[in-house]
């Protein structure tokens, strides 16, 4: 598969950012979250840029992160590490001054759900699907951080659902529950996008910065240590097993090691 690449282009006050890997429904590459870096650094420090749109190519948001990576480590430092760069490319979002918009148009799963809940609003079509399966798939564990971001933005009992049980969220769930703000036809969702992106950029930047900010505090403050739980699961037999096989397309068989 391709490296895949991460566009960026502004057009009259609007930053997009476009994931494209779609023979791997986008899934993330280490080159594509350092495009992605790139891409918000340019939409931090432009003042012409009044909002920012993140979506996906090819019937898909972000399917999380390319397991095959996962291949060359070799102990739970590496998750460790791992699961800081992707606290620092989701905080880097989470802290961009200027209001962001997720359009999610097929799977949102793991890392790409963690991408559109550190965007401010959500549209989507009803093919979106959200989740993080990992308890199914691959036995790892999000960071603290990106748990609490979940929480926040999806309620304690429905991540339970994703995280515990590996269930997918509908589009229409969520909706129901306000994760998504708007769910649109996709005839329709270009005109949903554009009536959003007009009324955020009609509206003071300074208020609508510090509401951000102070949203971001909130959720983020004084947040436990989480190290030893990345430890435990990226450094077991478990892990290992589920890497292999997802990239096998198999069934793990979970030793709780």
């Amino acid at each position: 598969m391709s490296e895949g690449r991460v566009h960026y282009k502004k057009t009259d006050g609007i930053a997009s950012v476009l994931f494209e890997r779609p023979d791997a429904r986008n899934a993330m590459t280490w080159a594509m979250y350092g495009a992605l870096a790139v891409a918000c650094e340019k939409i931090a420090s432009d003042p012409e840029v009044r909002v920012a749109v993140f979506r996906g190519a090819g019937g898909a948001f972000v399917a999380g992160t390319d397991i095959s990576q996962f291949l060359s480590f070799e102990n739970s430092e590496d998750g460790i590490a791992y699961e800081r760069r992707i606290d620092a490319a989701i905080a880097q979002i989470e802290a961009l001054p200027k209001p962001t918009i997720a359009v999610v148009d097929g799977p949102c799963i793991g890392g790409g759900l963690v991408i559109a809940t550190a965007c401010d609003f959500r549209i989507a079509t009803p093919s979106g699907r959200f989740g993080v399966p990992i308890a199914r798939t691959l036995g790892n564990c999000l960071s603290i951080g990106n748990v609490a971001r979940l929480v926040a933005a999806l309620g304690k009992g429905r991540v339970k659902r994703m995280l515990l049980l590996a269930e997918i969220i509908a589009a229409d769930e969520a909706a129901a529950c306000g994760y998504v703000d708007v769910l649109s036809p996709p005839g329709e969702i270009e005109a949903a996008l554009d009536a959003m992106c007009r009324r955020l950029m009609t509206h003071a930047p300074l208020t609508m910065r510090a509401a951000k900010e102070a949203i971001r505090r909130i959720t983020l403050e004084d947040l436990p240590d989480g190290d030893d739980l990345i430890r435990a699961c990226y450094g077991s037999a478990d892990f290992k097993e589920g890497v292999e096989a997802f990239l096998a397309k198999r069934p793990a068989k979970w030793s709780g090691r």
